[in-house]
């Protein structure tokens, strides 16, 4: 462990697979980590810590500390949670419990900032979107498969000298981290290269690789419509790197919206799909593939 100069203390509000990855690579590189879970996780993370298997990071274990909800203020409080779970988990972290920490949501979609800002300070709440998979095999068991994790930091009101420092602080640690001036533009990159990913791994059963090559018509279908409705919302609009990266891709990854399906968890499927038909609606975009998606993905699945 080393102790970096300027060390923060972070709570993570759900250590699982990308927050148990974040608390974990926090810890090892000297930063003071308060995971925020229920009581028998609490107790597991703070007898045996957490530990991880990466080809990148390597395995190693982090000790942290653990408890039910944030009784402190901290310099950053992550929130990584999914959709499903958000508003539960939320309890555990009172309106002034942060201080003047930023409020840190690592969710998928679009439409969390706002409802987060109503919630906490505005000027404090700072969402980042991350490229990873890290899957939370047991409590306190966290194995990292992709070979890249990438974050990007944003906040459309928060100061810039404390996004830098927390993007500092991450990218010592490990994940490459940047700050992103644009907060629409990075949300909506994630958003339109995310929500075809989602959705058609998830409808088919299917990982990356056999999407693109068996379904590649429909993929290029949910493509232009989701950059259309980017273009739209202010967001990027680049339909060809989006069918690009897919194809980079290890064939047999697949999203963590069908990883929820194939366990029987609640599906994102309103924070992406129902977010983008929301937006598609308010600015006139047609989207009949997404529409008949995301309406097959309701009634296959009953928890969506």
């Amino acid at each position: 462990m080393t102790n970096p100069a300027n060390a923060l203390t972070v709570a993570v509000l759900g250590p699982g697979g990308v927050g148990g990855l974040l608390a974990a690579l926090l810890s090892r590189a000297g930063h003071r980590v308060i995971c925020l879970s229920g009581e028998e996780t609490a107790k597991t993370l703070r007898t045996d810590g957490i530990r991880v298997r990466s080809a990148r990071f390597g395995g190693f274990t982090a000790r942290v500390e653990a408890d039910t909800e944030l009784r402190e203020p901290v310099d950053a409080c992550l929130v990584t949670v999914k959709h499903t779970a958000l508003d539960a988990a939320l309890r555990r972290v009172a309106a002034s419990a942060p201080g003047d920490g930023l409020l840190v949501p690592f969710l998928n979609g679009v439409e969390h900032p706002a409802a987060l800002r109503a919630r906490y300070r505005p000027d404090r709440v700072a969402p980042a979107v991350i490229r990873v998979e890290s899957t939370r095999v047991a409590p306190g068991v966290i194995e990292h498969t992709s070979p890249f994790a990438e974050i990007d930091l944003t906040g459309t009101d928060v100061p810039r000298a404390r996004l830098d420092a927390l993007a500092e602080a991450l990218g010592a640690a490990g994940p490459d981290t940047r700050v992103q001036d644009d907060e629409t533009a990075t949300l909506w990159a994630k958003m339109s290269f995310l929500a075809p990913f989602a959705l058609l791994t998830t409808r088919h059963g299917l990982p990356i690789g056999d999407i693109g090559t068996h379904h590649r018509d429909e993929l290029t279908a949910l493509v232009t419509e989701t950059a259309a409705i980017s273009s739209a919302c202010g967001g990027p609009s680049d339909p060809a790197r989006a069918l690009a990266r897919y194809d980079a891709f290890p064939p047999a990854m697949k999203s963590s919206m069908q990883r929820d399906a194939e366990a029987g968890r609640p599906l994102e499927l309103d924070a992406i799909g129902g977010a983008l038909l929301r937006a598609a609606e308010r600015h006139g975009i047609p989207a009949p593939v997404t529409e008949r998606i995301v309406g097959e993905l309701r009634l296959v699945h009953p928890f969506a």
